[in-house]
This record gives structure tokens, C-alpha cells and sequence, in this order.
């Protein structure tokens, strides 16, 4: 009878979808939504989570220079974006921030950094943008970097700057759940439809 119980306890639990991770559930918890069109707006509601944290707010503004920390206060030193979204000539993003964090040696905290560190284009800032407006943005060829729904699964799921939003060196919280998990629930949004939550 133990053994069997054993059985039974470790096949439920191998059967359980992980439904949540630090805060983000996987897509396997939107699974009793029957409606396709409302499972896939709550999908996007979730991915949310991630998009609309300082880790990528702070990197996708839609005015001037980046931001910085979790209440997203002015970059210091003050910064400006620069015509490639990447500094002013001769205080490019790169002065500063190297292709790995960078620990200080004498208080906590971290220069943050990852190979090609960039602001994203004006086209895909979200500071103040509503989750709705975030999503059809995304989808959006002429506002998005000219992906196509697949190159967004590509970018959410294996992209290694959006990944330093789960690694963001000491002194800063990652962005909730995993890359994977992030992942996972871009390519459950667009299997189900991609739709925009209202």
C-alpha cells in the first residue's frame, strides 16, 4: 500500500503543470479559459508581468535617455538616447556599461551590462503605455523592429538582453519567473491567437 501511495504522490506530481515561478504562472494555469480569444488576452495579461517591470521599462522609454533602479528615476549620469538608440557620440552606452555586470568593489550594487546594451527604439517604448497598447505595438511590424510573430517568440524566449532581465546583477530584482517561463507563455499567446487584452 506504501508503495502505491508513493506511486500515486509522484505521478500527480510529475502530471502538475508548474503554474507559477516567482510570481509568474506558466501557461498551463490559463488552460480551464475555454474561450480561445480570452485565454489568449489573460496569456498576454500575464506576460504583462514581465513587460511592464522596471527591467524592461527602464530600457523601452518613449522619451528621452533610460532610466534606472525599481521606482525608475533619471539615469545618472544623465544619459540621451543619440540617433542609434545607443548615446550621445562619444558617451555611447558602452562607455560605461561592458558586456557583463560589473560588481562595485567598495559598496553594493552593480554596473549593469550584456553584449550590445542599447535602448530599445522609440517605437517600442512603454513607460506610461497601457498593457492593450504594449501588445498591439508588439505585433506591429512598422513599431516593432520588423518581427514577425515568430521572431517575437524567438526574442522573448532565447534573446540574451531580455534574458539579463532574470540575471540583473546585485542591487536590482529580477524580473518575475524565468525567461523560460516567459517563453513558454509567448508561445502559448500566439498559438491561441495573439490576441490584446482591452
Amino acid at each position: 500500500m506504501k508503495h502505491l501511495t508513493v506511486m500515486l504522490v509522484a505521478g500527480l506530481i510529475a502530471a502538475s503543470p508548474v503554474l507559477a515561478q516567482d510570481g509568474l504562472n506558466g501557461p498551463d494555469a490559463f488552460a480551464n479559459i475555454t474561450d480561445q480569444t480570452e485565454r489568449s488576452a489573460a496569456l498576454f495579461q500575464e506576460m504583462g508581468k514581465v513587460l511592464t517591470h522596471p527591467r524592461c521599462l527602464n530600457c523601452h522609454t518613449v522619451t528621452g535617455g533610460p532610466t534606472q533602479g525599481d521606482d525608475m528615476h533619471a539615469h545618472e549620469p544623465p544619459v540621451v538616447r543619440g540617433d542609434a538608440d545607443f548615446g550621445a557620440p562619444g558617451m555611447n552606452c558602452n562607455t560605461c556599461h561592458g558586456t557583463t555586470n560589473v560588481g562595485f568593489s567598495t559598496e553594493k550594487g552593480s554596473i549593469p551590462g550584456h553584449d550590445s546594451w542599447m535602448l530599445a527604439p522609440v517605437s517600442m517604448g512603454w513607460q506610461g503605455v497601457s498593457l492593450g497598447e504594449i501588445c498591439a505595438q508588439i505585433k506591429d511590424p512598422a513599431r516593432n523592429g520588423d518581427r514577425t510573430l515568430e521572431d517575437l517568440y524567438e526574442h522573448h524566449a532565447h534573446d540574451g538582453l531580455v534574458g539579463w532581465g532574470w540575471d540583473p546583477g546585485e542591487g536590482r530584482k529580477p524580473a518575475p519567473g524565468s525567461q523560460e517561463i516567459f517563453g513558454q507563455l509567448t508561445r502559448a499567446w500566439i498559438d491561441t491567437g495573439a490576441a490584446c487584452p482591452g
